[in-house]
């Protein structure tokens, strides 16, 4: 769902959200990509909806830098809302889970321009972790002839799917039978991600996928 987001997609994305049981459907992870999706589609109030579970506590999160996406989507959309203060508020919150781990990527992959830069003019416990991404943020802008090819065709589901295991270090058999597939269907799915991402290895094609957006940057350390 949230590749389908980044492609712009919400249709598709719409419909994998259809796809899954009202059980899944309350998992965090899917309430963050829900709510991802809800502000692609410019509905902030169902964005905060769907994300008042997992802030409240109610619905529990298994990995710390979810929590940190949460206060994250919330900020974008208390910021949508006409609410700066409480959009401050989140952001703090989204910054002080962050920061331990490092885990600043999400900020990237949900942009929203002027809510770091407002921030960091005013008192925070995280003025360095604002500037690094501050930096990357300048730094992509600045880098027109960087900007990666679009790719020559859209992918389908199953390729997403398989995406999503190229940066492990998992061998195409284990992706398979993590995917329940065949190894061939693995192979198959890799070769047509390799065209369409214009790559000619693993390697490049993750990196390839990253500056698109399709999937998260390698974990920064500073």
């Amino acid at each position: 769902m949230h590749v389908l987001v980044r492609l712009g997609d919400t249709e598709r994305a719409e419909q994998a959200l259809g796809d899954l049981s009202e059980q899944e459907r309350e998992r965090a992870e899917i309430r963050l990509a829900t709510a991802a999706l809800r502000l692609a589609q410019h509905d902030s109030h169902a964005a905060m909806a769907v994300l008042a579970p997992v802030l409240d506590g109610s619905v529990p999160v298994d990995w710390p830098p979810w929590m940190a996406q949460a206060f994250w989507l919330e900020a974008i959309a208390r910021d949508a809302l006409g609410d700066p203060a409480a959009a401050g508020r989140a952001l703090e919150r989204a910054l002080d889970s962050a920061e331990p781990d490092g885990a600043f990527v999400l900020f990237l992959l949900h942009h929203a321009p002027g809510l770091l830069e407002r921030l960091a003019g005013h008192r925070t416990a995280h003025s360095a972790l604002i500037a690094d991404i501050l930096r990357l943020l300048a730094d992509r802008a600045h880098a027109p002839s960087d900007r990666p090819r679009p790719l020559s065709g859209p992918l389908r589901d199953s390729e997403i799917r398989v995406l999503r295991y190229l940066p492990t270090h998992l061998t195409l058999p284990q992706i398979a039978r993590e995917l329940h597939v065949s190894h061939n269907t693995v192979k198959t799915h890799i070769r047509s991600l390799y065209t369409k991402l214009g790559a000619h290895g693993r390697a490049e094609a993750v990196g390839r996928a990253r500056a698109l957006g399709l999937l998260a940057p390698a974990a920064y350390r500073r």
